[in-house]
């Protein structure tokens, strides 16, 4: 399985994201086919492109001809019908995050592509594993996790599954790579690297709330003014949508056989059940309506550092679990969750800093003020903790 240059690569769903490695694609010179299911959905991504090339010309990150050879070079299709997919040496699902919609689209796939064609699920949370286990030819399946925006974020998590061709696998990681972005390596385990480690952010931030410790402002005040964090918990949760970081947490929380460390939390579902989805639907946490502004933070700094105490030491506990359960490598977990969600510094570099033994610390304490499993120290943690060593190593 070679990926060359010239190779077509499909993109199947024409969302936000399936627009966006669209548009990757079509600027590194592949011709692109794009295809969704609702013709009103192609027809939007259509318009999308087109504006996105046009601004890339105008700010000067392609020239003129590169753009119209980028934008003819693209096929786009509607309907059930993948026949249009047949030329492409790689396709990239980007569809419903829905086990069977996704087995039933590469079952399809499969049917119409070549024999040596890759197909790879751009899924942020389900099975790598299960999606390949519909295929007859299920060593060409892997996972390719961007991020969103596509075209700005510089993340992609390559995930093989046990069965995948790890041939297929490095040329994968290549060609993404010639794409401009950094590839990391994540084991098919739920959440893949930054959607386990990143859980903490949300989840610890919405028990703190829960608990009265700190309102939305003050919490994401804390984390932005004294953690570094571009965007406090609240307002990145509105931003993503509360219904899509909901509907995340609840896939790991189930993958996990229900580990309380993943826990949804029942305030963010009742948001999400009352419509409240964050900036799309103007309310969430915080309300968008014209008119409205943004409630004033709390800037107490006592509690302001609680805050971020808490909340860093459960980020550097899970990340350690997962350096613990092999999903990825020191490297590659510091690089993802730098690039894949903009923390001010890596999480395993961050335990250096402020000490493996105070970490485990103040979780020991979480553990024992409320004598929950969600606030069991990580055996990493206690490891390098009791060694001395560095988290990195």
């Amino acid at each position: 399985m070679m990926l060359a240059p010239e190779t077509v690569i499909g993109v199947l769903g024409a969302g936000a994201m399936g627009t966006g490695i669209t548009q990757v694609a079509a600027a590194h010179g592949h011709k692109v086919v794009l295809g969704d299911a609702r013709a009103d959905a192609v027809g939007k991504a259509k318009q999308t492109l087109a504006k996105a090339f046009a601004r890339d010309v105008e700010k000067g990150r392609l020239t003129q001809a590169a753009a119209t050879r980028a934008l003819e070079g693209m096929t786009f299709t509607s309907g059930d019908d993948m026949r249009a997919f047949a030329p492409c040496g790689l396709v990239i699902e980007a569809i419903v995050e829905s086990l069977p919609i996704k087995q039933a689209a590469f079952r399809a796939l499969e049917s119409v592509v070549s024999a040596d064609a890759v197909l790879a699920t751009n899924t942020s949370s389900l099975s790598v594993a299960a999606i390949a286990g519909g295929c007859s030819q299920r060593a060409r399946v892997c996972g390719v996790h961007f991020f969103n925006p596509a075209p700005v974020m510089p993340l992609v998590e390559v995930i093989p599954w046990l069965g995948a061709d790890h041939g297929m696998i490095g040329d994968v990681q290549q060609l993404v790579s010639k794409w401009g972005k950094t590839v990391v390596i994540a084991s098919d385990t739920p959440g893949f690297i930054v959607n386990r480690i990143a859980r903490p952010f949300y989840g610890e931030a919405l028990r703190i709330f829960d608990e009265g410790i700190a309102d939305a402002p003050t919490i994401d005040w804390a984390m932005r003014e004294l953690g570094g964090f571009r965007m406090g918990p609240f307002e990145l949760m509105d931003l993503i949508g509360l219904d899509v970081n909901f509907a995340v947490t609840e896939s790991v929380f189930e993958a996990f056989f229900y580990d309380p460390r993943f826990r949804p939390s029942l305030t963010q579902r009742r948001l999400v059940e009352a419509g409240w989805l964050g900036r799309k639907a103007g309310r969430g946490f915080y309300n968008y309506a014209e008119g409205e502004t943004k409630p004033e933070p709390t800037r107490d700094v006592a509690v302001g550092t609680q805050v971020r105490d808490r909340i860093v030491a459960m980020l550097i506990n899970e990340a350690l679990d997962a350096r613990y359960a092999r999903v990825a490598s020191a490297a590659d977990i510091e690089l993802a969750m730098q690039q894949g969600v903009n923390y001010p510094k890596g999480l395993l570099a961050w335990c250096d800093e402020i000490g493996a033994s105070v970490v485990l610390a103040r979780i020991e304490a979480l553990q024992a003020e409320y004598a929950e499993d969600r606030y069991r120290p990580s055996v990493k943690l206690r490891q390098v903790a009791r060694s001395g060593t560095s988290a990195l190593a």
